[in-house]
């Protein structure tokens, strides 16, 4: 039976502004009400006075030995006290701003209250009286508002599990509550909502997290599913020997990471599936030869192919990079940006146009309407996050479905991977290059900062370039670039003599942004100050020292990013933090960064420290909200859910089997809205 299309006005006591209520907590129907769960539990086990822990809750049971007083003090406050007699000792209990509880206490009747134990005082602050009939030693709370009280919400809850328990539909097929030792759904409801024990709450929340995770999954799955189905792939038979004769002649030697994610993409690039396929590296692991040789094999296979980056500098890099390396190959590289000429616009369309041009590389400008390609074969979107959603979908829409790359250099924890990005293919490499050195990152106090300035002198001296980078401290942007102005000046009064100090701010146009950075990029500026996040793939060999204001107000992530924006080249590079963190995670962040260099490990920690608020740039602000997991505390149940997920939608004849047919249906209704997920 389909709970969701059962109204909550048949259960009693419901009308009209019970419904109100119960849908400002999101609730509304038999199925969103059975499954509310709630968020803790309180242990409704009397114990004995011996056993009881000093400001804990505890249950006491006894016998009412006062008549109870109730007396009113300050603004509609109230103070109940009684005395309760209990293993020959007399407890006094006080219940504060809850007048109605005086009619619930007789003089000689039994009783049982649940409160806060003082031990010095030999007392105990009510929070609630319970049934003494009770059997319940576990009770459930809720999250609730004004609009309805703990104890409407649970009867509501008993109400409808007594009249529909029979009729939970369970949507985990039996085959893998077997395999994984999972209660069905009424055992889950029942066990969340009224567990005798800690025991069996803990058994239908482990099952209830398993069901929720492998939910969204087999949602995400689903998508994955219908966009191979609406948007047949092209099959890109690439010549094989150029491919490795290209990658034989490079000046270097692929890792072994670079080299399991290029076999990854033109295994997909062969196949009729369209690609659609994440990869993810750390700053520096070499994502650009590893995009170049999926261009080549695009090209090989009588295809164009696009890269796409945020920016004009970025884009006139790559294309740098990119025509030097296939200029051999006789493959005809453009550059198409929104600042070129009219003239030189249409000449380089043309030739996409006409085939005549193998590899695009481009900035927003390449989803222009008069962009037409030929025969577009391969997309790479470098550094994925910074398009938004329209721009990446108007990329895709372009010509026959092309094969899709993204690219981003931001670690991405496996939590994320798994939840945000699940209806993708993800690449990862966790390998840097060998030979390159390690990113020497101290830490200093502000009152220390003199060093920094000495350390940058001899730098300097030696022909290094420097970046200073200042946080966005507060939401004016006036007061950030008055900040930024101030350490300006401070560097132009002690190194402006002998070099020349830039400054980047968040209120410059565009065009001057880019201006400043090619300046930087081409020496012309030894010192850059910014109060803006270096752009993320600037290359800028020749800066070594990299120091950061305030980093403490920076996440672990971004810190990451900026100190990539060094180590470019094959000399030393630093890292300098300027913070004075005033509590215990600030610090943590701080000797974590000067610890490790692994962009991954740091990820992970950030995600655990500060959550996933600043971690996705425009595809998703955090984590899907879960109701009973963890992503990232429960993050094996979470893969393990992932993998079933993949294995049923990876065999046609799995979704067509009986045993599914529940699980289809819920799919279907309930993650409909993940189509609109990107």
């Amino acid at each position: 039976m389909d709970l969701r299309k059962e109204s909550l006005a048949q259960l009693p006591g419901v009308g009209p502004k019970r419904l109100e209520s119960l849908e400002s907590l999101g609730i509304k129907n038999i199925y969103d009400l059975l499954f509310y769960f709630p968020f803790r539990y309180e242990d409704m086990e009397a114990k004995s006075l011996d056993q009881a822990v000093d400001q804990e809750k505890i249950l006491l049971k006894g016998v009412v030995a006062s008549e109870p007083i109730l007396a009113r003090f300050g603004y509609k406050k109230t103070r109940l006290n009684v005395r309760i007699l209990t293993e020959g000792e007399s407890i006094m209990v006080t219940f504060f701003n809850q007048p109605w509880l005086k009619d619930k206490f007789e003089t000689g009747q039994d009783a049982a209250v649940y409160g806060k134990w003082n031990e010095a005082r030999r007392s105990l602050t009510g929070m609630k009286v319970i049934d003494v009939n009770s059997d319940d030693s576990i009770d459930s709370v809720y999250s609730v508002n004004k609009s309805i009280r703990q104890k409407t919400l649970i009867g509501l809850i008993k109400s409808a599990f007594e009249k529909y328990h029979d009729r939970i539909d369970t949507v985990v097929p039996e085959y893998l509550r077997q395999k994984y030792k999972l209660l069905d759904d009424e055992q889950i409801v029942e066990g969340i909502h009224f567990p005798k024990s800690e025991e069996q709450s803990d058994e239908a929340r482990r099952s209830a997290k398993f069901r929720e995770f492998f939910l969204f999954q087999c949602g995400l799955q689903s998508i994955k599913l219908k966009d191979s189905q609406k948007n047949v792939g092209i099959t890109e038979w690439y010549d094989h020997e150029v491919i490795k004769k290209f990658i034989n002649d490079l000046s270097f030697t692929l890792t072994t990471a670079q080299d399991r994610v290029v076999n990854e993409i033109l295994k997909d690039m062969e196949s009729d599936h369209h690609m659609n396929r994440l990869l993810q590296g750390d700053v520096g692991s070499g994502k650009t030869i590893v995009s170049v040789i999926a261009m080549l094999a695009s090209v090989t296979a009588g295809y164009q192919a696009a890269i796409m980056a945020p920016t004009e500098i970025l884009a006139q890099q790559h294309f740098d990079k990119i025509s030097k390396l296939l200029e051999p190959l006789k493959i005809r590289t453009a550059i198409l940006t929104g600042s070129q000429t009219k003239k030189e616009h249409d000449f380089i369309t043309q030739d996409i146009r006409e085939g005549k041009t193998n590899v695009i590389v481009g900035t927003h400008a390449l989803i222009q309407d008069s962009v037409d390609f030929k025969n577009l074969g391969l997309i790479v979107i470098d550094e994925q996050h910074r398009f938004g959603v329209n721009q990446r979908k108007a990329m895709r829409e372009k010509d026959n479905n092309p094969d899709v790359l993204a690219m981003t250099a931001t670690p991405i924890p496996r939590t994320l991977a798994i939840t945000t990005y699940g209806d993708m293919d993800v690449s990862r490499i966790d390998q840097l290059p060998a030979g390159r050195k390690k990113i020497e990152t101290y830490w200093i106090r502000s009152q220390k900062i003199e060093q920094m300035y000495h350390f940058v002198t001899k730098e300097l001296a030696g022909g290094a370039q420097v970046y200073v980078v200042t946080p966005l401290i507060s939401e004016s942007e006036k007061m950030d670039l008055k900040n930024a102005e101030l350490i300006y000046d401070k560097f132009t009064e002690l190194f402006g003599q002998k070099y020349k100090i830039g400054l980047l701010h968040g209120q410059m146009p565009n065009d001057q942004k880019e201006s400043i950075m090619q300046d930087f990029s081409t020496k012309k500026i030894d010192v850059l100050v910014s109060t803006t996040v270096i752009e993320v793939g600037v290359d800028v060999p020749n800066a070594t020292v990299m120091v950061i204001y305030d980093a403490n107000r920076f996440g672990l992530s971004q810190l990451h990013q900026l100190r990539g924006r060094v180590g470019r080249g094959d000399k030393q590079s630093y890292c300098i933090l300027i913070a004075d963190p005033k509590n215990e995670a600030a610090v943590e962040r701080m000797k974590i960064l000067t610890s490790t260099n692994d962009g991954f490990v740091l990820a992970e920690q950030d995600l655990k420290m500060r959550g996933s608020g600043d971690m996705l740039g425009n595809r998703q602000s955090g984590l899907p909200e879960f109701k009973v997991g963890n992503p990232i505390n429960d993050i094996n149940i979470l893969e393990v859910a992932q993998e079933e997920a993949k294995r049923l939608y990876d065999d046609k004849a799995n979704l067509d089997s009986p045993e599914v047919r529940n699980l289809k249906s819920f799919i279907n209704d309930e993650y409909e809205q993940l189509n609109n997920f990107d």
